[in-house]
Parts: C-alpha cells; structure tokens; sequence
C-alpha cells in the first residue's frame, strides 16, 4: 500500500511539472515598446510597428489570439504618425476582439474626431 502512495504521489508531481504554453505570444513588444518610449524616433517608431505586425501575424500562443492591447496600442501609434484611417481600424479591431475596452477605446476616437 505504502509504495502504491509513493508511486501514485510520484506521478502526481511529475505531472504537474509540465510546462504549459503561455496563453499569448508577446513577442520582443516589451523591449521594443520601451525603446520607444524612452527615444522615440522615427527608427524606434518603426521597429515597434514592425513589431506589433510580427505579433499579429503570428498568433501564436495557446489561445491563438492576439494578446489584449496590442491592436490598441499599434493604433495609438498609428494615429501618433499621421495615419489616421489605420490607426482608427486597428483601435475598432481591438473592440470586436475584446469587448471591454469599448469605453476605453471610445475616448480615444472622441478625441481624434
């Protein structure tokens, strides 16, 4: 009975040692996003929209979504660079993809109107 627990608590803890894939795929977005703010050229501004594109195309992740705020984000960038019909598409792709930022989102386009 003994080695029965130990064999059946062994299995349980190797079990629970998988390593589970991470539900988004963020990407290089952290480093590049802060090199961006911290200098924000026109290389830095082009590399971080390169970065959010390589985000969205891939898709990668457990969930197989784009992760919460990257649309949003990537417009707001847009927007900051004159381009105003992508900016504004990508801010209404994050509502249709996360309804709650709806309100957030909302004020933003109040605000370039």
């Amino acid at each position: 009975m003994k080695k029965l627990n130990l064999l059946f608590f062994s299995l349980l803890l190797l079990a629970s040692c998988t390593v589970q894939e991470p539900l988004y795929h963020w990407g290089d977005y952290e480093t590049t996003s802060y090199n961006y703010l911290k200098k924000s050229t026109e290389e830095s501004t082009q590399k971080l929209i390169e970065d959010f594109q390589k985000i969205i195309e891939d898709k990668k992740g457990s969930s197989g979504k784009v992760p919460p705020g990257i649309y949003a984000d990537y417009g707001f960038v847009l927007l900051q660079a004159n381009k105003t019909a992508e900016g504004k598409e990508m801010l209404l792709t994050e509502v249709a993809l996360y309804p709650e930022s709806k309100i957030f989102i909302d004020r933003i386009l109040k605000m370039i109107e």
